[in-house]
């Protein structure tokens, strides 16, 4: 048995979030380590790597038992973790990352061997197929081939036991077959892998085994032969969920926003979004996809007004918005469902009840001549709560106690519960369980049949297929193409990668196909 974690316990205060762990992962074995985000599993992978240190329990290398108290020592067991972000120094070189810490020297007087650095590199990447330039400066490199270069990376230090956390989160479908195709070689070789995902076609799709995590306990283990997803999102979440996104076919009406020619920059002055022209109409959604980090974050916050316009123009129900103060959109009819809930949709010490009127505190029947009307807010709050499904003990509680997917219904309920003409959510399920994100679904698909128009900004190409009535892929800036979610996986992810003669099937903005799909 390659690793063995038995009755691992990690607190952080009141919180338990590994409670009596257990987990085993046999020799050139793919395991995957499934739950939601919040389920203890970085946790758990935190600790096996020395960066945190477990309150009870004992871990296991090859059948003996060994204390973890720093990644050092975990590299020395002959562990590798490829983190969910990189850790990568972006102006090195491959060599010089791959490297860093262990760099070959010559003539015994310390000079580094790059010559040999890259030698090493190149033998490395041919015996497990991992193309890569050791002499490329990595920044410059696609995602995948940064990932790449991580597991040259733990490869390098001689890991046997090689932890992927969530590594599929930033890759095209592309990039995901070729790390899979990397990962069953790597199994070949008799390397052992703990596969970390939320996402269970994944899992089916590449593990020998699979164990299920929820609340910080492993609450089972299965097989893809005897599981199917429904089975596994009922073990995620304790009960039973339905997958399928269903919607019938969109009846797309007048244009609610028109974008044209819109550029924006980032905080450092680099030019994010360029030259953007869209289009979205009520009763349709259109989804913006893309792999994270190609501007669609910067383009949701031109629209909500949360970032400056370099030029072009913002236009909702044929009023410019372009320069408009996000308080004016909002009056205007946008409902903006942030990216990040706790940074920009909460204010996560406030009450939920405060948290619900943060658009309409000011006004009738919440104030009235410059005072509030607490008993209003609050009546108001305990209808929102019921009608969205917010489970909380009180109205009156911190926001910032509630669990992810209530926090997003908190936001849902406050930016959907007054007229609205446009309704814009970014990312609106990640970090939500199975069961959070049914709902989430089922309310964006609900606004769009009241005749919302609803824009999508979604990293998550299996939200965007089974949303999307069209689909604007978004690659360093600008829109690739608008397409019908008919064009399927392959072709979306070329386009997503910058791939441009796809001849994918084209969307018209008065005519969305409706159909279902798997979130």
């Amino acid at each position: 048995m390659r690793l063995e974690l038995v009755n691992i316990t990690k607190s952080f205060g009141p919180l338990v979030a590994n409670d009596a762990v257990n987990l085993e992962v046999k020799d050139g074995e793919i395991h995957a380590l499934l739950g939601e985000n919040g389920a203890g599993k970085s946790t758990l992978m935190n600790v096996l790597f020395g960066l945190l240190h477990p309150d009870s329990g004992e871990i296991r290398i090859d059948g003996k038992p060994v204390r973890i108290a720093n990644p050092g020592q975990a590299v020395a067991l002959g562990i590798g973790m490829v983190h969910q972000h990189f850790m990568l120094v972006g102006v090195f070189t491959v060599a010089e990352n791959i490297e860093l810490g262990f760099e070959p020297t010559r003539f015994g007087i310390g000079l580094l061997d790059h010559r040999k650095a890259d030698d090493d590199i190149r033998k490395l990447s041919a015996e497990y197929g991992l193309e890569v330039d050791p002499g490329a400066v990595v920044e410059d490199l696609p995602v995948g081939v940064q990932q790449r270069v991580e597991i040259l990376k733990a490869l390098a230090r001689n890991a046997k036991l090689l932890i992927l956390d969530e590594p599929t989160s930033v890759l095209t479908p592309q990039e995901i077959e070729s790390l899979f195709s990397t990962m069953h070689a790597l199994q070949e070789a008799g390397h052992s892998i703990l596969f970390i995902t939320h996402k269970l076609k994944e899992v089916l799709a590449v593990a020998d085994r699979i164990t299920v995590m929820r609340a910080g306990r492993v609450v089972g283990s299965t097989t893809p032969q005897e599981a199917d997803e429904e089975k596994l999102a009922s073990m995620m979440v304790g009960r039973s969920v339905e997958l399928v996104v269903e919607k019938g076919p969109a009846r797309p009406g007048a244009t609610m926003l028109e974008v044209r020619g819109l550029t924006v920059e980032d905080d450092r002055g680099l030019t994010m979004v360029e030259h953007v022209d869209l289009d979205v109409h009520a009763g349709e959604i259109v989804a913006v996809a893309g792999v994270q980090g190609n501007g669609q974050t910067e383009f949701a916050e031109a629209i909500a007004g949360l970032r400056d316009v370099a030029s072009g123009t913002i236009t909702l129900e044929g009023q410019d918005v372009t320069f408009a103060s996000p308080r004016d959109r909002i009056r205007a009819g946008l409902a903006d469902v942030p990216e990040d809930r706790q940074r920009d949709g909460l204010v996560l010490p406030m009450s939920v009840a405060d948290n619900l009127v943060l658009d309409i505190y000011d006004v009738p029947p919440h104030a009235h001549r410059g005072s509030r009307d607490l008993a209003e807010v609050r009546s108001s709050a305990v209808q929102r709560s019921e009608d969205f499904d917010i489970r909380t003990s009180s109205v009156e509680v911190g926001v910032g106690t509630l669990s992810g997917g209530n926090q997003q219904k908190v936001i849902l309920a406050r930016e959907m519960s007054r007229p609205v003409k446009l309704l814009m959510a970014s990312q609106p399920t990640r970090g939500l369980d199975v069961g959070s994100i049914e709902y989430v679904h089922r309310r964006l698909v609900a606004a769009r049949d009241s005749g919302v128009a609803v824009l999508i900004v979604s990293s998550e190409l299996d939200e965007v297929l089974a949303l999307g009535d069209r689909i604007a892929v978004m690659f360093r800036g600008r829109i690739m193409a608008i397409v019908d979610p008919s064009v399927g996986r392959e072709q979306m992810g070329l386009l997503m990668a910058g791939v441009s003669d796809t001849s994918p099937a084209p969307a018209s903005s008065a005519a969305a196909a409706g159909g279902s799909g798997q979130p």
